[in-house]
């Protein structure tokens, strides 16, 4: 009877161990999933004013701190690393913030390791929206310029407007010193004879001829009185 509550209680001793076995192995499995996944992060890209920003939030309630890191990504291969900071998460979830002025349909690779829990990429890429945050500037419309009206009577120029005066000519120009030209009333006066002495020796010829011809008639009248007595 001895012997056998020895082996009853060396097999009950045995199964609790197993048991107990299983459970440590069952918890450290799940503790093990609910430590650290790659499905507890998730990244989205935002707008902050006109500024482009990609955010990664994890809600990992064990707060295992993980590094992240973004990429740019260009046909497939990473064009440029935009960022890395190390994350802790939280059950209601921490946000962490990378600036970068993204562009609209461009495309990032999101990278998240955490010590021996997760080291890989948050599937799929993250692909921003097709409108950017700022709006590019339209260039002004350019304004026709303006057609001039064209005046009444378009106006010539100088030198046309005002004509040059007429050169003198060789017979206006200035004559030898010694042939200077009389003036205009005393070349008149010459053409017609009035500057002449024609008609002062005429005025006297004419008083002679009366005074003449008086004293033949006074004589004759005397000669005649003379003869009647």
């Amino acid at each position: 009877m001895a012997v056998l509550s020895v082996s009853r209680r060396a097999r009950a001793v045995r199964v609790l161990g197993v048991v107990s076995a299983s459970a440590a192995l069952a918890l450290g499995t799940a503790g093990n999933a609910l430590a650290c996944n790659i499905s507890e992060f998730s990244a989205e890209a935002k707008c902050d004013g006109d500024k482009g920003v990609i955010t990664v939030t994890d809600v990992d309630p064990a707060g295992i701190p993980a590094t992240v890191t973004v990429y740019l990504q260009n046909n497939g291969a990473d064009a440029k690393k935009v960022g890395e900071q190390v994350v802790k998460g939280s059950r209601e979830g921490t946000t962490i913030t990378f600036a970068d002025d993204w562009k609209a349909n461009a495309e990032y690779r999101i990278h998240v390791k955490a010590a021996s829990y997760v080291d890989e990429d948050i599937k799929p890429n993250l692909v921003t929206p097709a409108t950017a945050c700022k709006k590019e500037e339209e260039p002004p419309a350019s304004t026709p310029p303006a057609t001039p009206t064209p005046s009444a009577s378009p106006s010539k120029p100088a030198e046309e407007s005002e004509s040059p005066a007429p050169e003198p000519s060789e017979s206006q120009s200035s004559s030898p010193a010694g042939n200077a030209p009389a003036p205009a009333g005393d070349s008149n006066l010459a053409e017609t004879g009035a500057n002449s002495n024609t008609g002062l020796i005429a005025g006297i010829a004419a008083a002679l001829v009366v005074v003449g011809g008086g004293a033949v008639f006074f004589g004759m009248r005397r000669r005649g009185a003379n003869s009647d007595s």
